[in-house]
């Protein structure tokens, strides 16, 4: 799917053009010029939540093509949770890059639906490398394969496409399984936790009904991406 973004230049501070109601933002990288923006705040956030940051966008400013960018960050009103700046970096279609995509899980587990097992998610996203062109928006694992509580997804078993390679986690890392019912305590436990914890932890727990669960230290979850040639630059206020 295309997707288009469309942009004029900024000549102001970010805090006065958020003040005339447009959401500023900065495009930066594959060799050329920072460049301050103002984007509409409803055409940003219509393509943001279709286009994620694992799709390539075309950019135009001021009515002419600039080429394809990526949504590198989004930076959010703590209160009223709106985008307050974005950074869009700039890709060069013949350069291998490195960008974070999506797991989208589908189907359903027999291990959840027939022994009444549950589902624990470690992995939301992973790290690829690939040239712009073989980028993806997301990487589909289907949960139908999960039927005992042994089965399991780890990175080296996702599927993927042609020209598409993981490289943050590393290939042995779990990704999702299901393990037995868990009881109101160690669901809490989970919650409090966060999402991304260590399922073998919560399984060695199980075993020992009788003790306290050792909460156990989240995996890593790599999401920052490797850095670019060019430094980053400054967030325009």
């Amino acid at each position: 799917m295309a997707y288009l973004l469309q942009a004029v230049t900024r000549t102001i501070k970010g805090a006065k053009s958020r003040e005339e109601g447009k959401l500023p933002a900065v495009t930066y990288g594959a060799g050329n010029e920072t460049v301050s923006l103002d984007l509409n705040y409803a055409d940003f956030l219509k393509l943001y939540k279709q286009a994620g940051d694992s799709s390539l966008i075309d950019l135009e400013i001021d009515g002419k093509g600039v080429g394809k960018v990526l949504v590198h960050e989004v930076q959010y009103n703590p209160v009223k949770d709106t985008p307050t700046h974005v950074d869009l970096r700039r890709i060069d279609m013949n350069k291998v890059m490195h960008a974070p995509v999506v797991l989208h899980f589908i189907g359903e587990s027999p291990a959840v639906k027939a022994l009444g097992g549950t589902l624990v998610q470690n992995l939301s996203q992973v790290i690829v490398e690939c040239l712009p062109k073989d980028l993806v928006s997301f990487i589909e694992i289907d949960l139908s394969g999960l039927k005992t509580f042994e089965d399991m997804v780890k990175v080296k078993d996702l599927v993927l496409t042609p020209g598409l390679k993981v490289i943050t986690p590393h290939g042995d890392a779990l990704v999702v399984k299901v393990i037995p019912a868990m009881t109101e305590e160690e669901i809490k436990a989970m919650e409090e936790a966060g999402k991304d914890m260590d399922v073998s932890k919560i399984e060695s727990a199980k075993k020992k009904e009788e003790e306290t669960p050792v909460e156990g230290e989240a995996p890593a979850v790599a999401t920052a991406e490797k850095k670019e040639e060019e430094k980053k630059p400054a967030e325009k206020k």
